[in-house]
């Protein structure tokens, strides 16, 4: 189910702030943030966040195509080891 187009897009505050005094600041210095479920506003473009991913922090440039889209899509959580080997069937029928 989609967010009412009334309510606006959900937005962290505090990591808002942040940017816009990094921005008038100048400074370039990745943001930590534990904010996945925040969308990415125009106002991110060009910075580097630190995005938890429940274990550890991922970094990830915003670009422009990101817009409108969740931080935490470019964090995975989940690690692919692969699916299972034809050497374990081998091992198991002997």
């Amino acid at each position: 189910m989609s967010r009412s187009t009334k309510k606006g897009p959900y937005i962290d505050q505090k990591l808002l702030k942040k940017v816009l005094r990094q921005k008038e600041s100048g400074k370039k210095e990745p943001l930590k943030t534990w904010a996945r479920a925040s969308q990415i506003p125009p106002e991110f473009v060009n910075h580097t966040f630190l995005i938890h991913n429940g274990r550890q922090f991922i970094e990830v440039f915003i670009s422009e195509e990101m817009v409108g889209h969740r931080l935490g899509e470019f964090a995975p959580t989940r690690t692919f080891r692969g699916h299972g080997k034809m050497v374990k069937r081998i091992i198991s029928k002997t």
